[in-house]
Formats: structure tokens, C-alpha cells, sequence
């Protein structure tokens, strides 16, 4: 209490109003003030789809929301129909020019935005603006179309939060209630509903999406079925995970990490694809030995349908069946397919076997789709490549040791010539078509692609069958929270060549010249821009780890989001009823414990509703006992719309000096119920705060209660009963 009698709460509460804009926020009615809340909150809904929307549209929607803003700020009237047909035609007509349909996803979410935009221009009656919060909330929903990180999930939290406010603060019509108030009814209600959320997350049969994603907006990877020069190197840009991994034992050495993925055997000069003629007996067969490792791998989202499992990796479980309705097989060139794009992360167990073979012992027809090479490119190389093939030491090789021979000393060749590893060599084939010329004669700068390519064309320059393998290579040095961690950096090619009587070997190329990438798997980083490396040096005079230890501790964070909530899938569900007890869990048993649960939690609803409908006010059950034990002195006349001083007066009248022991005490508890009351009182008369002088009650209700008042009352009584026998 300040001297002048007004709370110190208040005057802070004054103080922050009138510091800067709260003083002009002040004057405005209660319409305008929420207006500008409800258009600050649609603005956090749509802002991490700016991203995604069109530029026009983006811009028409700020455009729109500053406007209304102003005419809420200055309280001027909303325009005309005319104005928002008028906008609502061009928007439609922008969109169809933008994507060529007004359905689908991306278009129906860019008219989404404007059509929720367009409506805060025609804010008249509460119907209008609960049609903006509900178009809001669908809104919040297709954010996670897009992404579905920790940072989006608690951004959309807040939005929701946001929109719940404003949706209170309309189903408030009477007065000006505060911004706060509505806040905190919202965050009750939000907490109220938790037990639900959390029951529907855990026990709600889990069902594939209404709709896919496209793959073109998934994933970073950039694994596909075709490989140009440099896009390799951009893929290497992306410092971003690609998939975790965990093993029941000791990892694999690092230079068995190799994650395979598309096999591309088909060149016309400029790009390699996959092979598309089937010959008979193309499929390769494999051959494993030794103990496998077990080890589970989670998937962000692709762009290819191919599954980058380690080689040679058994069947991974749930290929057989659909795993999040997806069932993996396994291609004749031994990568692991899904019958469409991988849209969702994946999680599965696999297992690695330490040695390995595969592809004909003997010469096929199905070779012939990895010797052709496109006529009329590279001449010099295919020159350079028959000149190495005629030399003396190759010609007394039997046929088993030939191709062995052949591609060391290719091997040799890279890493003994001034052959430079870069992840940016610049451009190839500007000057001339002969790409492979180029990158083997002239400039000899390249990434793993270059040098991958550059092998297989010397060798079916050679006779000898070879393809290119595209994939990843490589972990980080260190695991983070027991996972180890591959990222689209770690993207990697490297060939295979046929050998008789072993069928497919492996080469690596870029182990000729970078052999740190591939003994260690340090992934080649691109050198930082001007404002990045400045910005990188002066951190790093504070401390060399320190976005290092920061993005690895947000990278734990989010392994831990995916593995628990993201990847929470159907089988997790039969899991934990199995925790439970449950021994052949099913849709049936998961049906069965929902409706039991469904039915306990309508039980304790219903006792708590019960429970609500009776008083709780600790004054009012003391006052019921009090009555109780008056009645049975004969004071029926006493009832709850009196004081403990008129029942008092009521014992006097009936039994006189008899009745004073009791008297006394119910006249104390009068002055211990109403006594202070003036405490919660201003000097002007206002009641400062609504509730205090209840709560002063029922402490002290509580404090009598605790004394034991209710006991001595009890046994006044008896002594009075026992005068008047």
C-alpha cells in the first residue's frame, strides 16, 4: 500500500502504461485494440509460410493486414464489397497463373492466406471474426506440411495460443477485458485439454496421411536417379542432417561406411542415369559372411524413392510388410527401394554384414548395360585409356586379374598426377562437350563425382564393365546422445567395376586423392563468404567450439523431438501396451483400451462435475456445522442468510445467561470472519481486489478449524443442554 492508499501493483501497472506506445494504445476502444491484436496474431500465423507463398502473394497479404491495421488504429469505416471482389479476382487469377489450379496444395494454401487476409476487411460481427479463427487454425495445421521441427512445433504453440486469446476475448461482449485475462483463460483452457491431446497422441490408431507430399518440396539430400557435374557439390552444401544411426555394437571402420544409394550405369556424354533395359539374369547376387551388426537408422524426408542403407545391409525389418505404408525392396543393383518418394521421416532396423560380395562370377549379358560408352565423346581419354590397356605389363594377366590390375593403376594414376579434390572446380563444358577431357586432361579440379565418372569412363574404355554408385560416406567423428549422426554433406559417388570370379568391386576414386575423406569421412567444406568468414573469425576468438557445441546440443534436442514424438508410429503403440502387460497387443486390444479409458475418463468427469456442483467454500461447510449443532439446541429458526451474531442474539433470547459461554464464541468468530474485511478495501471505497477478503475468510475458517473451535462449540452445547435439563 503506497501512503495515499493505492497499491503499489497499481501504480507499477500505471507506470508501464504510460511507457511508450502503451500511453497511445490507451485511448483506443475496445473494438480497435482488438482488432489490432487478432491482425497481429493472423501476421505469426502467416509469417512462416512466407517462405513458401508465392511473392505476390506474400506481399498483397501485408499489404492487406497494414491496411486494415491503419483504418483500426484511426477507427475509419471498412472499404466496400467492390474493393475485396475486386482483390479476391485478382488473387485467384494470380494463383492460377502461378501454379495453373486453384486446388491442390500449394494453391489452396496460397488462397487460404489470402482469403483469410481478405476477411479482416469485412470485420462487422463476431460470425466474421470466428470465421478468422478457425481459418487461422487450419492455417497453423498446414505449417507442418512443410516442416515439422521443434522451433515450428513451438511456434505454432504460441500462434494457437495467440488465436485462443482472441477467440476469448470475442466471447467476452461485455466491458474491456484485458489482454492478460484472455491470455490466461486461454493457457486454462490449453491445460485443460492437455489430458486429451495426450491421450489421442498415445492411443489414437495411427493411419497414413489424407494426402502425400510432393516430393519436390521434401528434403535436401538431393539424391536422385541422374548425376551432372556439380551436382554433387551442391548437395555437399548442405550441412543438414540426412539420418541418424544407432548400433548394437562397436560402429563399422570408417572406411566401410558407404550408405548406397541410385546406381547409375547409362552415360550420354553429360549425365549418368539409371539403367533402364533389363537383360536376363541382371539381377546381382550377393554373398555375406561374418557376424552382421544390428543397428537402427532414422531417414529425414528424400527426394528419391531409393533408401541409402549401409552396404551390404540384410532386409530391413518390415520390408515384407508395410512399414508406415511403405514396403522396401530391394533392386537388382542392390539398393533398397520404396514404391514412392520418401515424404515423412523413416525409421527402421537393419543389419550390416562385415564382408560381402555380389554381381555374376561369370560374364553376362546383363555387363553389356555398363560397357557402352556414348560414340563420339572424349576422345582423348578413350586414346589415353587403349594406350594404358596396351602396355606389356597387362598383357600376361590372366582374365580374373586383369581388371584388378587395370583399375590400381587408374588409381595410381589419379593419385600420382597433380589431380586437385575441390568442392568447387568451377564449371565444366562451357569450352567443349567432352566433359571427361576436360576434367582429365586440362584442369583436373573435381569432386567425388568428377573423379567417380572420369574411372568408370577409362575402364569400359578398357573392356572392363564398371558403374557409378551414388550414396553417402562418412559420419561425424562423434556420436551425439547415442546416435551417430550422416549428413547431406557426408554425400558422396564412387564406382564398381566387374572382375571375373568376384564379381562387383568396389573403387573409390576420391580415396586416391582425398584420402582423409574417406579413411575418416571428414566431409570437404566450401570456403565461407566474405561476411561469414568474418563473422566465423571473430566468434572464434571467443571460443573456437562455440557453434559447434551449440548446433550439436540443438541437434540432440531435435533427435530427441523426432524419436519420441515424430516417430511415434503404430508399432510404438503395440509397444507400450506390451510394456503394459498386454502380451499380443493388436487394433483390437488398442480399440478395447481406449474405450476403457474413454469410459474412466467420462466416470471422473462426471465425479468432478458432482464434485463441482457442491460448496466449497470453507466458511459455508463450518457455518452448515455450526447450524446443525444449533438446531439441535432448538434453534430452528437459525439459517445460513445469518451471521454468527444474530445466532447469538437467537441463543441469548431463547436460553438466556445459560447460553453466554456460546454466545462469546460465535461473537469471536464474527470479529475473526468480518473483522478485517476493510483490509481489502481502498480509501476510496473500491474494493481493490474482489477476492482478497474471501480468502481472509477462509484462512481464518481454516484457522479455527485447526483450533479445534468447532470441538469446544460442540462441547458448549453440551453444558448448555445440561443447564436447561
Amino acid at each position: 500500500m503506497n501512503a495515499d492508499g493505492s497499491s503499489g501493483k497499481q501504480g507499477r501497472l500505471d507506470a508501464f502504461r504510460s511507457f511508450g506506445r502503451f500511453e497511445r494504445l490507451g485511448h483506443l476502444s475496445r473494438d480497435s485494440r482488438d482488432t489490432l491484436f487478432l491482425l497481429a496474431t493472423i501476421a505469426a500465423v502467416v509469417l512462416p509460410h512466407s517462405g513458401h507463398l508465392p511473392a505476390w502473394a506474400a506481399a498483397i497479404t501485408a499489404l492487406i493486414l497494414a491496411w486494415r491495421g491503419l483504418l483500426a488504429w484511426r477507427g475509419a469505416a471498412l472499404p466496400g464489397r467492390w474493393v475485396l471482389v475486386a482483390v479476391l479476382l485478382l488473387s485467384a487469377g494470380l494463383t492460377w497463373l502461378t501454379h495453373r489450379t486453384l486446388l491442390g496444395r500449394e494453391a489452396g494454401i496460397t488462397m487460404l492466406v489470402m482469403l483469410m487476409a481478405l476477411k479482416t476487411l469485412e470485420l462487422r460481427a463476431r460470425r466474421d471474426a470466428f470465421v478468422v479463427f478457425f481459418l487461422g487454425f487450419f492455417l497453423v495445421l498446414t505449417q507442418f506440411f512443410y516442416s515439422q521441427t521443434m522451433l515450428t512445433a513451438a511456434w505454432m504453440i504460441l500462434s494457437v495460443w495467440a488465436l485462443l486469446s482472441a477467440l476469448v476475448l470475442a466471447q467476452m461482449p461485455v466491458g474491456t477485458p484485458s489482454l492478460r485475462l484472455a491470455a490466461a483463460q486461454a493457457a486454462r483452457s490449453t491445460l485443460l485439454g492437455l489430458p486429451v491431446m495426450i491421450f489421442l497422441f498415445v492411443l489414437f490408431p495411427r493411419i497414413g496421411p489424407l494426402w502425400g507430399i510432393p516430393a519436390d518440396s521434401v528434403g535436401r539430400t538431393g539424391l536422385s536417379n541422374q548425376l551432372d557435374f556439380g551436382a554433387m557439390s551442391e548437395i555437399a552444401n548442405d550441412d543438414s542432417v540426412a539420418m541418424r544411426l544407432r548400433f548394437a555394437g562397436p560402429p563399422p571402420p570408417p572406411s566401410a561406411r558407404y550408405f548406397r544409394g541410385p546406381v547409375l550405369g547409362q552415360f550420354d556424354g553429360r549425365s549418368w542415369r539409371q539403367t533402364t533395359m533389363a537383360w536376363p539374369g541382371q539381377t546381382d547376387a550377393l554373398r555375406v559372411s561374418g557376424t552382421a551388426l544390428d543397428y537402427e537408422l532414422t531417414l529425414e524426408p528424400l527426394r528419391s524413392s531409393v533408401v541409402p542403407l549401409l552396404e551390404m545391409s540384410g532386409e530391413p525389418a518390415g520390408s515384407e510388410r508395410p512399414l508406415e505404408d511403405l514396403t522396401l525392396k530391394r533392386a537388382p543393383e542392390l539398393q533398397w527401394l520404396a514404391p514412392r518418394p520418401i515424404t515423412e521421416r523413416l525409421r527402421l532396423n537393419a543389419q550390416v554384414y562385415p564382408h560381402f560380395s555380389h554381381g555374376p562370377l561369370q560374364a553376362s549379358l546383363a555387363l553389356q548395360n555398363y560397357s557402352d560408352l556414348p560414340p563420339g565423346f572424349n576422345p582423348r581419354t578413350l586414346q589415353w585409356a587403349a594406350q594404358l590397356r596396351r602396355e606389356a605389363r597387362f598383357a600376361r594377366l590372366d582374365e580374373a586379374a586383369l581388371a584388378p590390375a587395370l583399375a590400381a593403376a587408374v588409381l595410381q594414376h589419379i593419385a600420382s598426377a597433380d589431380f586437385i579434390y575441390t568442392l568447387a572446380p568451377g564449371r565444366y563444358g562451357e569450352v567443349t562437350p567432352h566433359l571427361i577431357d576436360e576434367f582429365w586432361f586440362d584442369r583436373r579440379l573435381g569432386f567425388c563425382e568428377h573423379f567417380s565418372a572420369a574411372f568408370v569412363v577409362v575402364m569400359r574404355a578398357m573392356g572392363v564393365p564398371a558403374r557409378i554408385v551414388t550414396g553417402f560416406q562418412g559420419m561425424d567423428a562423434q556420436p551425439q546422445d547415442g546416435f551417430w549422426i550422416v549428413r547431406n554433406s557426408n554425400a558422396h559417388a564412387w564406382a564398381e567395376y566387374w572382375a571375373p570370379g568376384q564379381g562387383w568391386v568396389r573403387a573409390d576414386p576420391t580415396a586416391a586423392v582425398a584420402p582423409e575423406r574417406i579413411q575418416i569421412g571428414l566431409a570437404l567444406r566450401p570456403p565461407p563468404g566474405v561476411f561469414a568468414g568474418a563473422f566465423q573469425g571473430a566468434l572464434g576468438q571467443i571460443s573456437p567450439q562455440l557453434w559447434l557445441s551449440l548446433r550439436r546440443g540443438w541437434e540432440v534436442l531435435e533427435n530427441r523431438w523426432q524419436q519420441g514424438v515424430l516417430n511415434y508410429s503404430r508399432q510404438s503403440q503395440f509397444d507400450l501396451l506390451k510394456s503394459a502387460g498386454f502380451a499380443a497387443p493388436d487394433w483390437t486390444l488398442l480399440g478395447q483400451v481406449s474405450a476403457g479409458l474413454i469410459a474412466l475418463a467420462t466416470l471422473l468427469g462426471t465425479v468432478w462435475s458432482h464434485w463441482r456442483a457442491r460448496p466449497h467454500d470453507e466458511w459455508r461447510r463450518q457455518s452448515g456445522r455450526i447450524l446443525r449443532e444449533l438446531r439441535r439446541w432448538g434453534l430452528d429458526e437459525a439459517g445460513l442468510h445469518q451471521g454468527p451474531r444474530r445466532w447469538a442474539e437467537l441463543l441469548s433470547q431463547r436460553h438466556g445467561a445459560a447460553a453466554d459461554q456460546a454466545a462469546r464464541m460465535l461473537l469471536a468468530l464474527e470479529a475473526a470472519r468480518y473483522g478485517r474485511r476493510a483490509e481489502g478495501r481502498q480509501a476510496d471505497g473500491r474494493q481493490a481486489e474482489g477476492r482478497r477478503p474471501a480468502k481472509l475468510a477462509d484462512k481464518m475458517a481454516k484457522a479455527w478449524a485447526r483450533r479445534r473451535w468447532l470441538r469446544d462449540f460442540r462441547a458448549a452445547g453440551r453444558m448448555l443442554r445440561g443447564k436447561i435439563r
